[in-house]
Order: structure tokens, then sequence, then C-alpha cells
């Protein structure tokens, strides 16, 4: 069963008891919604639905009302500005893919440097330190918050630090750190630790950073 399927049941469970719905569940069960819409909903709005609207030559919204066991209605508005009137209204958009130019070889490799690992001390005394950099890295965003970070608008390779995006190019190194939310860790170890110490500065998180 997944975790989504989970909180449904406790949700179910507390309603039969006559019990209120504690607002860290519905937030739980919102995110993981949510995250379906950006994984597996907006893909198919973006490859299928936006280029048959292209023949339509003026600005319109389309509301589509989904109601669980029952068919789904899809409303028409020209009304650009509808949100304003709906205090919950939630824009998502993925982020669009980046075009990367291919550089061809330049020469013969080097030699690959040793890899590195980053070690991440906080005030308290925890510590953070994996195997890889990449991974060290996933495991102080999650800690930060991927929606936080996210707002800083940092880039690597033109692509966002945090995306709901995979990358055509990329995505085998964009790590998940929740909530549909991708890390992209294409970059070198003191790449990876600056990023890390702006971050902690905005947040004005105090850690020490290593490369070790």
């Amino acid at each position: 069963m997944s975790r989504l399927s989970d909180l449904y049941k406790a949700m179910e469970t507390l309603r039969k008891e006559g019990l209120s719905l504690n607002e860290d569940l519905e937030k739980q069960v919102s995110d993981l919604e949510e995250n379906i819409i950006k994984k597996e909903i907006l893909p198919i709005v973006t490859e299928t639905i936006a280029p048959a609207l292209k023949q339509v030559q003026r600005e319109l919204v389309l509301v589509v009302d989904y109601v669980p066991g029952s068919p789904i209605s899809v409303h028409l508005s020209r009304k650009r500005n509808f949100t304003a009137d709906i205090a919950d209204a939630k824009e998502i958009l993925p982020d669009p893919q980046v075009e990367h130019k291919e550089i061809g070889k330049t020469g013969p490799k080097g030699e690959i440097a040793p890899a590195t690992r980053l070690k991440i001390t906080f005030a308290d005394g925890r510590v953070i330190q994996e195997p890889q950099a990449a991974e060290t890295f996933r495991k102080f965003v999650m800690e930060v918050g991927a929606e936080r970070v996210r707002a800083l608008g940092m880039k690597q390779n033109k692509v966002p630090l945090i995306s709901n995006t995979l990358d055509k190019k990329y995505k085998s190194s964009q790590k998940p750190v929740g909530n549909g939310w991708y890390l992209m860790t294409c970059s070198n170890t003191l790449t990876k630790k600056r990023d890390i110490e702006r971050i902690a500065n905005v947040f004005d998180i105090k850690i020490k950073v290593e490369i070790v």
C-alpha cells in the first residue's frame, strides 16, 4: 500500500471516530497529491494537451473538476485572473526543458581526479557525511527544505538547482528531495560546497562544510 493510501485510510478512520483532522496530516496528503499532479499529470498536459490547443487563437482557462467516483468535467473561462476568486488556488507549472549545446571532443581526456566527499557539521554537533558528495548535498537540502532552496533561484548547468522537471541531459544527476522536486547534483565537490554554504548563509544556518 502506498503512503498516500495509508494517509487516506488514517483520515477515514478519524472521520468515522468523529475526530478532527490535524493540519500536519492534511498537509502530508496535499503534498503527495500535488506530487502526483507534478510527476504524472503535468507531463501529459505538456506533451498532449498543449500541442492540441495551439490551434486556438484566443486566451482561455480550462478548469478540471475532479470528484472521486464521478466523471471528470472541464470548465472553460475567458477570465484570466479567475484564481483571485478562489482563496486556495495554486498554480503548478513544470520547469521548461533547457536547451543544451553539444560540445565535441576537444582532445584526449586527462587523469580523473580522485573522488572527494563532503562533511557538514551543524552547530549542535550533528553531522551529515555520506559516501558520495551528491548524497550529502541531497540530505542537506532535505534538512533545509526543497521549497525554501527552490525560492533562491539557484541554477547549475542552466538547470534550476531545485526543479520539478527531469532534464533530458542531466536527469541521471537529478536526485529526488521530496514533493516532486529534484536536486541537480552535476557539479564538482567544490561547487557543491559553495552552494551549501550559500544556502546556509541565506537561512542563517550555522554549519561547517569540509571536503574530505
